[in-house]
């Protein structure tokens, strides 16, 4: 071949490289910034397309997604020295490329400013509260001032901090056991005072109780007797009008009452037989 048939092909390769090298992508899951030997030229935020100078120009790109930074345990103290295994996480987003770019470079870096500033916020917030403040009272209130500190410092690396959260608040195994006795100890002594009140109740109920009884028992004997003194006195009122009428009747089923009451059917009773309590047993006399 001719060298002048390879020189079209020469430029033809050379209008393909350069304009591989002029095109770039942005996908839609990212933003971009572009430089001009290492100068800021520009911000891309739309997907699709761009177009560089080729060698003098650079593409940076970043995420535009919510990303999550999961932190270690660490060791924070309450307000009343109570020692904590702490672990959280961070949920933050690149709201600035640029200031992004020259300040932290990258993710990992950005991962490794939020430790600090998240680390040293929960730490200061957590120092000023109490362990029941923190586990059950005020933790919202807590992670939110937390967040609300972080965002502000992260603003300085172009980072929207957009929640900081505390997945697990955990004591100590040496301090856990401690608190476990004192817990028990607390819920022991709770236990013998609602035992305590409880058995004063009891013995108020019985007493009262046992006090309306007798005064219960005393009425229905009042009443028991009162109304016995009525049925005897009603006896004896018809007993005395049946005396009345016919005194010899009278007196004939008295005597048969007394004979069913002493009179068994082994009983053997040696009496004169003159005596009055058979009188209705002897033979009548001519």
């Amino acid at each position: 071949m001719s060298p002048k048939g390879i020189i079209p092909i020469v430029l033809v390769v050379v209008i393909v490289i350069a304009l591989g090298l002029s095109v770039f992508t942005v996908d839609e899951t990212q933003q971009a910034i572009v430089t001009r030997l290492g100068k800021y030229m520009r911000t891309v935020s739309e997907p699709g397309l761009g177009f560089k100078v080729p060698l003098l120009e650079a593409v940076h790109k970043f995420e535009s997604r919510v990303l999550e930074y999961d932190a270690g345990k660490a060791k924070i103290i309450t307000s009343d020295k109570k020692h904590l295994d702490i672990d959280n996480y961070a949920r933050w987003r690149i709201v600035d490329p640029l200031k992004f770019y020259q300040t932290v470079r990258n993710e990992s870096q950005a991962q490794m400013r939020l430790d600090d500033i998240v680390f040293s916020e929960l730490r200061e917030e957590v120092a000023r509260h109490s362990l029941t403040e923190i586990v059950s009272k005020n933790r919202e209130a807590i992670m939110e001032e937390v967040h609300k500190q972080c965002d502000e410092k992260a603003r300085e690396y172009g980072i929207e901090v957009i929640d900081v959260r505390i997945k697990r608040a955990d004591l100590p195994a040496e301090v856990a056991r401690s608190v476990y006795a004192r817990m028990r100890a607390e819920r022991e002594r709770i236990a013998k005072k609602y035992r305590s009140e409880g058995e004063e109740k009891a013995v108020m109920i019985r007493a009262t109780t046992d006090k309306e009884r007798t005064i219960l028992l005393a009425e229905s004997y009042r009443d028991a007797e009162k109304l016995k003194g009525e049925g005897d006195a009603e006896a004896i009122k018809i007993y005395a009008e049946a005396f009345e009428k016919d005194p010899e009747f009278y007196s004939f089923v008295r005597t048969l009452e007394a004979y069913e009451k002493s009179l068994g059917q082994e009983t053997t009773v040696v009496l004169p037989s003159d005596s009055e309590f058979f009188q209705y047993m002897s033979p009548p006399t001519e």
